[in-house]
């Protein structure tokens, strides 16, 4: 195999690396066939296509001539989807954890023809820098290794090989007691950051489920610490950078630990579990400030998310022209410029100066007021956020993976449906309905549900 074979995927990820001059191919027997009879190992690159790094690895090594020639060279090169073969990455981001390193993507992973790891990392950069190897030494010093140590890369692989098998054997846990519930949550709440919410310190990921879980424990024991650690993380997300104020939905996490600076992409999952989360609170505390992120996150996923066909994209990505969250600052300038008379309340509220609060540039956020104001002004920030948004609109737009995945849009479907009966909101069960029928009638294939549809795939 000597050419880049991407081109015939349906994958947004793959297809963003279908010009690369690193001759990739996609998942399956062709290219484990090349590996055996060409006697090369595998390179395996796993990420995703609204994936900051990923895009970073690709600009500095993947698109480098010199670079790709060692790979092809050396390696048979297999680029996945982790969001389209979530099976896939889950074995070798587990087998790169038992090599005690931690995972995540880019995930650059090296295989022997059988598909059995034996050594791997995430990011690279392309020469030494942050205390790691460049990539052209990696790939010199594995495939030199792999052709002159066979013994020493066996023992890696059937080491791993045993982990995995362990691991993979499916053991009954019983049933929980509400005492260990409980005892869980008492737990959790020790890890919750009591100033600025969320768990532990940066980076920071809003972490549903485990905000979930204190929330029941505090409608079981009405302890009051369990309901101010959700309440508390919960304003200052929906406060925070890590929140889009000009047009909804959250950011996969927070490079600090205040939520002010986003990992600007936005995932299908995250703001589906918010969604829930913020709908269950809101039930019990009618607070108005989850209830107008619940309307104006629905408000983007119905706007920006949905498929004319009824399904649900998956992420939003954080790059726009080459640059990390270029869509989504802004500077003090831009700001004067475009509200006139009411740039100074908003430069107030939203924590806009002349310096910015992220490299020069400012994200707009209310962490330094989080209640809302006086019905008039409110208003007026309202207005102000419309002008931004219009402006923003003509922004050359970061790239959108509209591939609809079952499980993703399956909780988003639920997110819908629980917020639409708690706020009275028929459309939004509607939309959830339409998306349901979407995933039944066109992702089953004799009888069986399928995992990701695209153009008709």
């Amino acid at each position: 195999m000597s050419r880049n074979r991407l081109a015939e995927e349906t994958s947004p990820y793959l297809l963003q690396h279908q010009d690369n001059p690193v001759h990739w191919q996609p998942w399956g027997d062709d290219a484990f066939a090349a590996a055996r009879n060409s006697g090369k190992p595998i390179l395996l690159s796993i990420g995703y296509a609204a994936c900051h790094w990923c895009h970073v690895m690709a600009h500095e090594s993947f698109e480098n001539d010199e670079i790709a020639d060692v790979m092809n060279d050396l390696f048979v090169n297999i680029k996945v989807d982790r969001e389209e073969r979530p099976d896939i990455d889950t074995i070798y981001q587990t087998a790169l954890q038992m090599l005690g390193e931690q995972g995540g993507w880019p995930l650059t992973m090296f295989l022997n023809p059988e598909g059995e790891p034996f050594w791997g990392g995430t990011y690279f950069p392309p020469a030494p820098r942050f205390g790691r190897p460049g990539f052209s030494q990696v790939l010199q010093g594995i495939a030199e290794v792999y052709h002159k140590e066979p013994e020493r890369v066996k023992n890696n692989t059937e080491a791993m090989r045993s982990g995995l098998q362990s691991l993979s054997q499916s053991e009954s846990g019983g049933d929980i007691s509400v005492e260990t519930m409980d005892a869980a949550a008492e737990r959790l709440v020790q890890e919750v950051d009591t100033v600025h919410g969320g768990v532990g310190g940066a980076p920071k990921f809003p972490q549903p489920s485990f905000f979930d879980q204190l929330w029941r424990a505090w409608k079981r024991t009405q302890r009051p610490q369990y309901r101010d650690a959700v309440t508390t993380s919960l304003t200052q997300m929906c406060q925070g950078g890590i929140y889009d104020h000009l047009r909804g939905g959250f950011a996969r996490y927070s490079v600090d630990a205040r939520w002010l600076v986003p990992h600007f992409e936005k995932m299908l999952y995250d703001n589906a579990q918010l969604l829930d989360l913020l709908t269950l609170v809101w039930q019990e505390t009618r607070d108005p400030l989850y209830g107008e992120r619940v309307a104006e996150t629905v408000d983007w996923v119905l706007g920006d998310m949905t498929d004319p066909d009824g399904g649900f994209a998956s992420s939003l990505d954080a790059d726009s022209e080459g640059e990390e969250g270029k869509f989504a600052v802004w500077s003090e300038t831009e700001i004067d410029d475009a509200l006139g008379d009411d740039a100074a309340l908003f430069k107030e509220i939203y924590d806009v100066s002349h310096d910015g609060n992220w490299e020069g540039k400012n994200i707009p956020n209310r962490l330094h007021s989080v209640r809302p104001g006086p019905p008039a002004r409110e208003a007026t920030l309202a207005r102000c956020r419309a002008t931004l948004l219009d402006i923003r609109n003509k922004r050359i737009q970061p790239g959108k993976d509209d591939k609809i995945l079952a499980d993703w849009n399956g909780m988003m479907i639920a997110a819908l449906v629980n917020a639409g009966l708690a706020f009275e909101q028929p459309d939004w069960i509607a939309t959830a309905a339409r998306a349901f029928a979407f995933v039944r009638d066109r992702m089953s294939v004799d009888s069986r549900l399928r995992h990701s549809w695209r153009a008709g795939k």
